[in-house]
């Protein structure tokens, strides 16, 4: 996934000279409005990028590569921007007259506070894929980064949370299966603990993980009911909720969840645990694909800290079924995130030219899709896995590209139908109760009075 956890380009028509000069791209500059900077040139000119992703520069300079291969006169600087300091850097920067030309916008609250900054992409992407482009990208990485039918942003890819990923060679050692039911988790953890092996681990100090995995266990209690209660068709101070919250308590006290969990950090803390063979399952969505691959884990395992360590072979599993009423607990997902265009960038025509690369070109799409970070969202796009090489292709082959193809057809949002306030109070929900300082039914009421404050401040 990518950070935080917490765009765009009405196309009009510019001049005669202008629109004949991008012809061959199938690009239209934006006119002027109000604080809108100059159109510029489609195909040369400098252009800013921000964003807190990619977070290894190196891969941003991947894609840069790949698209001056096309667009050689378009120079493209790409800043990262901490996520710790992404809120307070944007602002300013967007306001002013100096800020990015692009930059990351992720679905929900980032879109609602920095989608008013943004040109409106709904042109751009007709442009690029025609009249029915919305069929040809993934419907719920449009809907997250649409707001009052502006596009503020154009989805670069997807991620889905709900999953685990575990280390196949620990399962394999001390002969376990994924646990299917709480119970069967339980089990699995006393075997590890008996062997010295930590079982699950995940940073419960960070709201987005700890979002995703109530929301999985949600879905155990009620397939639909997390996403009914975040469109407020359904109260939050709910006995679903409170059964949910009741086993979120329930990992901490049996031994599922790591010791120190409410302290730690999904990154870099618990994903260098797992990557070094102190965990045997870590919660992790789509994005952790790439480290099935050779290449990936090798990379991974060093920046952990691990010198001459061998890759270990991953494998995605479905969240078990935590309220044991045979509910399947399905993923969810959004657009991992979007690149925005500014409205008051004087490159606008640059920019919606490298936009319209990254996310709806299949050259652009193809290299998005082989990092296996994120899934491509421009459909008829995959991993070429002839040039992708898993630690081990026989076990991994199989359930990998199973486990991207059931993500493609996720239809349950993430982020999207939530803002910073209802997130917020989730963080405190989690770590109330997980910490005992709350109860179950009393931390449901509370997430119940932020979503009706939420409501009446809108």
């Amino acid at each position: 996934m990518r950070f935080p956890f917490k765009s765009k380009t009405a196309l009009r028509s510019f001049a005669a000279l202008a629109v004949a000069g991008m012809a061959g791209l199938g690009l239209v500059a934006c006119s002027g409005g109000n604080n809108q900077g100059a159109a510029g040139s489609a195909t040369s000119g400098t252009i800013n990028w921000w964003g807190w992703t990619p977070t290894n520069t190196n891969e941003a300079n991947d894609f840069i590569a790949a698209f001056n291969k096309q667009y050689p006169n378009i120079k493209v600087n790409y800043k990262l921007v901490g996520i710790s300091d992404y809120q307070a850097s944007m602002r300013p920067a967007l306001a002013s007259n100096n800020g990015p030309d692009v930059y990351d916008l992720q679905p929900g609250a980032y879109v609602q506070q920095f989608g008013s900054y943004a040109e409106d992409l709904s042109s751009t992407a007709q442009s690029a894929l025609g009249s029915d482009w919305k069929s040809k990208i993934s419907s719920i990485a449009v809907d997250g980064l649409s707001s009052n039918g502006k596009l503020t942003a154009m989805p670069v890819g997807s991620t889905y949370a709900g999953s685990i990923w575990y280390n196949a060679d620990l399962f394999k050692k001390y002969n376990l299966q994924p646990p299917k039911t709480l119970d069967e988790w339980k089990q699995v953890c006393q075997t590890f603990a008996s062997n010295g092996v930590g079982c699950f681990a995940q940073g419960a100090a960070q709201e987005g993980f700890d979002q995703d995995t109530l929301q999985a266990i949600s879905n155990s209690v009620e397939p639909g009911y997390w996403t009914k209660a975040s469109q407020g068709q359904a109260k939050w101070n709910s006995p679903q909720i409170a059964q949910t919250l009741s086993i979120w308590k329930d990992l901490f006290t049996s031994g599922i969840m790591q010791k120190g969990a409410l302290g730690a950090q999904q990154y870099p803390d618990v994903n260098n645990a797992f990557l070094t063979g102190k965990y045997a399952m870590v919660m992790m969505g789509s994005w952790y694909t790439q480290y099935a691959t050779q290449n990936s884990m090798t990379q991974a395992l060093g920046s952990a800290g691990v010198a001459g360590a061998k890759p270990f072979p991953i494998l995605p599993m479905q969240f078990p079924d935590v309220a044991g009423k045979g509910n399947t607990s399905e993923m969810f997902g959004d657009a991992d995130y979007g690149l925005a265009v500014a409205s008051k960038s004087k490159n606008r025509a640059a920019a919606e030219t490298f936009v319209k690369w990254m996310t709806a070109s299949t050259n652009g799409q193809q290299v998005v899709a082989n990092r296996l970070d994120t899934t491509s969202v421009l459909k008829g796009v995959s991993p070429d896995f002839n040039t992708i090489k898993f630690v081990d292709p026989a076990l991994q082959s199989g359930p990998v590209n199973d486990y991207l193809k059931n993500a493609s057809s996720v239809d349950e949002h993430r982020f999207a139908l939530l803002n910073s306030d209802i997130e917020n109070a989730f963080l405190a929900a989690a770590q109330s109760v997980a910490s005992g300082s709350a109860t179950p039914q009393g931390a449901a009421a509370t997430l119940q009075q932020a979503a009706d404050a939420a409501k009446a401040n809108q």
